[in-house]
């Protein structure tokens, strides 16, 4: 059964999140267990500290271990330094006072295990069959070593599964790369456009799958945070809690336009550091942008296409899904993921084989601190962001351009595309 409160049109205070916290614990059975809770890195807003000190002040001194690992999935690890930053607390070689930070050391083959397979013909069925193989289920070991597991993170639309959250933090949260890379690929041959905002998928359906594997306690906390304050903390199972936040988050987290714009200007925050995560700035727009338009992603912050994946797409650079399907014999042993990252910020498009020629439907143009030469190289555009001023194209919403600040959690579409919210299924 669910708990938890949510509301469409006020938020929730600290005793409120209190109050759920404090009967979602009371009713797990704890006392002298060893418990590892699976959070977001820096890239995800929501209010860490807070649920920090509410975990440790119900949990201390009742549990065994009370310790945390960062789902980074294949995200740059974080530094004590962030970390303090991220909980609200000093953080010294990986440490909080008596709980353990770990982050996810997806980059160690050593540090996982394979907990199962999910067969061929079960992928061709949950992937409607668009995919036939065998998927290896490889989580980070470190669960092993705990009683009980609890995911505590926000829900968002997404731009692989649908909306995020749930047992998301397991897969690709601390998961290994075989899963990772299908999920992504899965997604994107389902294109990010369709899928964002979407409900129940069917990357979240081998979500699901896969996390049936697991065999330790598993509990979720969810929470729907907006930029004006959190709107819904929901806990339970993986898959309910995550169903009540996707449903909340799918009224508080989707702006619905009458007519799309020509020019969108996507404002990042700092939070996100390489173009890999700051994507969301075209993700969460894409619906919106006319044929023939324009994403801008301004994030002067931002010098590096991706810390972790930069060499891959060096190499294949920004391209639609067809581009990669009808020339797939030359690209199927880069990593499925980085071409699926690859697809969701250029968007979509179509490509010709015989001619050789991509038809892209928007053009996507970077103001970062990444040169032209690179953005020319992976086929985006670039535009200085010392000599860009977003500020001189606010208020043109009527000449069709709009310009977002904070951009990369709010998901926008246009109204004739309402049927895109959240469906329980």
């Amino acid at each position: 059964m669910t708990i938890g409160l949510g509301f469409q049109d006020q938020y929730l205070d600290t005793n409120a999140v209190e109050r759920v916290v404090e009967e979602a614990l009371s009713g797990l059975a704890l006392d002298g267990k060893r418990v590892l809770f699976l959070i977001p890195d820096g890239t995800r807003s929501m209010p860490m500290p807070l649920m920090f000190d509410l975990f440790e002040k119900h949990l201390s001194g009742r549990v065994a271990a009370l310790d945390y690992l960062v789902a980074l999935g294949t995200h740059q690890p974080m530094s004590d330094e962030q970390l303090s930053q991220h909980i609200g607390r000093k953080v010294k070689g990986g440490k909080a006072g008596e709980s353990h930070i770990f982050n996810h050391a997806w980059e160690k083959p050593e540090t996982f295990v394979q907990i199962g397979v999910i067969p061929a013909e079960e992928i061709e069925s949950i992937s409607e069959g668009r995919l036939v193989e065998d998927v290896s289920v490889r989580l980070n070991r470190l669960i092993l070593d705990y009683d009980q597991i609890i995911i505590c993170g926000p829900v968002f639309p997404h731009e692989v599964v649908g909306f995020s959250g749930g047992n998301k933090y397991f897969f690709p949260g601390i998961a290994g790369a075989e899963i990772i890379n299908f999920t992504h690929w899965l997604g994107a041959l389902i294109t990010s456009y369709e899928i964002i905002g979407a409900g129940y998928t069917p990357v979240r359906a081998v979500i699901d799958r896969a996390a049936s594997f697991i065999t330790k306690p598993v509990s979720c906390f969810t929470l729907v945070v907006t930029h004006e304050g959190l709107s819904g903390i929901f806990f339970g199972e993986a898959r309910e809690a995550w169903e009540a936040a996707a449903a909340l988050s799918a009224r508080k987290h989707i702006v619905y336009v009458e007519k799309p714009f020509e020019k969108v200007i996507s404002i990042m925050p700092e939070l996100y550091d390489d173009l890999w995560t700051a994507a969301k700035g075209m993700y969460k727009m894409e619906p919106v942008i006319a044929d023939g338009g324009e994403v801008i992603i301004y994030a002067p912050n931002i010098t590096e296409v991706s810390y972790t994946h930069g060499k891959y797409l060096d190499k294949i650079g920004y391209h639609c899904r067809d581009y990669f399907t009808k020339q797939w014999s030359k690209f199927q042993n880069y990593p499925h993921g980085v071409i699926a990252h690859s697809t969701h910020l250029r968007g979509m498009g179509t490509y010709d084989e015989a001619s050789g020629e991509e038809q892209l439907r928007i053009k996507v143009t970077l103001a970062t601190g990444i040169p032209r030469e690179r953005c020319e190289k992976i086929g985006l555009g670039y535009l200085d962001p010392a000599t860009f001023n977003p500020q001189d194209w606010v208020g043109k919403e009527e000449q069709g351009i709009l310009v977002v600040p904070r951009a990369g959690e709010m998901l926008y579409r246009l109204k004739v595309n309402a049927s895109f919210t959240y469906k329980e299924k």
